[in-house]
């Protein structure tokens, strides 16, 4: 966790529902009618809307109503070909504009699940094995961490020491913000510490892992990390409003994320670190929520690997949390959890960093898929609503229709 702040609310409430196909020619002439009224208006009769629908919208209306809640809060359910964008509280408070789905937002830890689809794209292509060392792949890697594997890696069982625990990193990010290291340095903040446990013999969730997996993809393709996952990944999927930005500029138009400064005052968060180097691939991209609705479909779905990969992804140590949990019983795969909940099973990523809290997750087909999104980071005092209403988010994933 990178730290933890409280905005104040907004309690604006929209609903757009709009067919996937349709929404290119659609959405434009949409936006300019309901912004001269000031909000979303539900494009169907409140009597035809699903209750899990209502209750979702109940939920987010909740979050950003609570004094620990944030400015603003959405959802974006797709079932099959049918994608509805549910929204409550405002992107900006001192503007009052709303949530938008192209709207650019920092995506935090959820990049972990795109530093797993990069590797394990890698190993469907047979450039990476899931068995190969840090040694093999990286040997100038301290002699200690040899043995780890990637499957150790991206299921954090690795051990390896945190890099974001280090107190010299935590000193340079305090200085110096927008002034990260090459993110080839980040392992050396830890370089002299020893494993914390033996490899593959218990879970712990850590930054450092998914920065060596990232070192791996980049010493397989002879390409920066950034260039393998554009063409491993963004190109693929489409994904035309997903990056690593190197300064601290969040690209516009953009939802800005939130915390408190030390008078409790509302201080704007979005711009003031340079993310996508101090955290890199364990929580440094950009995305937006349409562009994340699109990769966890494909991701979950096996649109971008197969066969061994996608089996061994699949198989979960049961209790094993993403950070911050996820909705309803966690378990932990390769760069992916399992979220069991009363209204049935999806899988996916969370996120949390200041400013910003993220959920993405699907079904197993990737033809059901939920994208939550929240523009602060969440306290501990508001994970259980946060969780209650990402439950919500599910069930109207999977609900009939």
């Amino acid at each position: 966790m990178w730290g933890v702040h409280v905005g104040p609310r907004g309690t604006g409430l929209a609903r757009l529902t709009i067919g996937v196909m349709a929404r290119r020619f659609l959405l434009p002439s949409l936006v300019l009618v309901l912004a001269a009224v000031g909000c979303f208006a539900a494009a169907a009769p409140a009597s035809e809307t699903a209750p899990a629908d209502r209750a979702l919208d109940r939920a987010l209306q909740g979050l950003v109503a609570r004094s620990d809640g944030p400015p603003g809060a959405m959802a974006v359910i797709q079932r099959g070909g049918h994608r509805e964008i549910h929204a409550a509280g405002v992107a900006n408070p001192r503007t009052g504009r709303p949530m938008r789905v192209r709207k650019h937002m920092r995506i935090a830890s959820v990049s972990k699940a795109f530093s797993g689809a990069a590797a394990l794209r890698l190993v469907h292509e047979h450039l990476l094995s899931l068995r190969d060392t840090i040694g093999e792949v990286l040997p100038s890697m301290p002699r200690a961490w040899r043995r780890v594997t990637l499957r150790e890696l991206l299921n954090h069982t690795s051990g390896l020491p945190d890099y974001t625990e280090s107190n010299d990193l935590r000193k340079a990010l305090s200085e110096h913000p927008a002034n990260p290291p090459d993110p080839s340095q980040l392992l050396d903040f830890v370089a002299k510490k020893p494993l914390r446990f033996t490899p593959g013999s218990r879970y712990m969730y850590l930054n450092s892992d998914n920065i060596a997996v990232a070192y791996m993809v980049e010493a397989v393709t002879g390409a920066s990390y950034e260039d393998a996952l554009a063409a491993k990944v963004f190109r693929p999927l489409g994904m035309d409003r997903t990056l690593m930005p190197e300064g601290v500029l969040l690209p516009s138009p953009f939802i800005h994320g939130y915390g408190t400064d030390e008078r409790g005052r509302l201080e704007d968060q979005s711009q003031t670190v340079a993310w996508g180097g101090w955290a890199w691939a364990s929580g440094g991209i950009v995305s937006t929520p349409g562009n994340l609705n699109r990769f966890v479909r494909a991701y979950v779905g096996g649109r971008l690997f197969g066969g061994g990969a996608r089996h061994a992804q699949f198989r979960f140590i049961d209790g094993a949390e993403s950070d911050p949990p996820g909705p309803g019983h966690n378990a932990g795969g390769l760069a992916l959890f399992r979220y069991r909940t009363r209204c049935g099973t999806l899988f996916g990523h969370t996120g949390s960093i200041p400013g910003y809290s993220q959920l993405i997750a699907a079904n197993r087909s990737g033809r059901r898929s939920v994208v939550f999104s929240i523009n602060r980071q969440a306290p501990d005092s508001l994970i259980p609503a946060l969780r209650r209403a990402e439950v919500h988010a599910v069930c109207a994933a999977l609900a009939p229709g």
